[in-house]
């Protein structure tokens, strides 16, 4: 059983490494207003897939990790993470039962949420975000989040992890 436990967490361990990879991913500077939340979908998919090893203090820490990554301020992406992983904990029974494009809408709002309170942090040190380009991310997310899971899901599988 420990063993598969380990299995478990090491899984979960990778898929956050390379969610956090494809976040500091180089882009041209026009796309950037296009990238995709890899992290906070993650984040989103092992809270739902696995609430007894990912909840809030995993997205705390998932959070000053890319912030310390991506060289925003010291907890910015802490607190909306650990915002979205606690949401997710209280839900998770409910929404795993949703079919996926329920799930897409809960997930668009749970990353516009993010976005309010990114928007909110960013504005109140005196940066603000000029076009509505802004919100791009967490519509992309939304759509993808069909195609995120599935892909998880399935490597989930194959590593024999739930």
């Amino acid at each position: 059983m420990q063993e598969t436990s380990y299995a478990s967490s090491a899984t979960i361990v990778m898929v956050f490494i390379i969610a956090l990879l494809l976040q500091i991913l180089p882009m041209p500077e026009w796309s950037q207003g296009y990238r995709i939340p890899w992290t906070s979908l993650a984040l989103i998919y092992w809270v739902l897939s696995a609430p007894h090893q990912v909840g809030v203090f995993s997205g705390w820490v998932l959070g000053l990790t890319q912030d310390a990554l991506t060289g925003t301020m010291l907890g910015q992406h802490a607190l909306t993470f650990s915002i979205t992983a606690f949401i997710c904990l209280q839900l998770y029974q409910r929404i795993r039962v949703f079919p996926v494009w329920q799930q897409s809408t809960l997930v668009l709002a749970l990353l516009l949420l993010e976005r309010i309170i990114h928007f909110w942090i960013i504005s109140s040190s005196g940066h603000m975000p000029l076009t509505l380009l802004y919100w791009m991310p967490a519509l992309l997310g939304g759509l993808l989040w069909p195609l995120i899971q599935l892909l998880l899901r399935d490597g989930r599988r194959l590593t024999h992890f739930g």
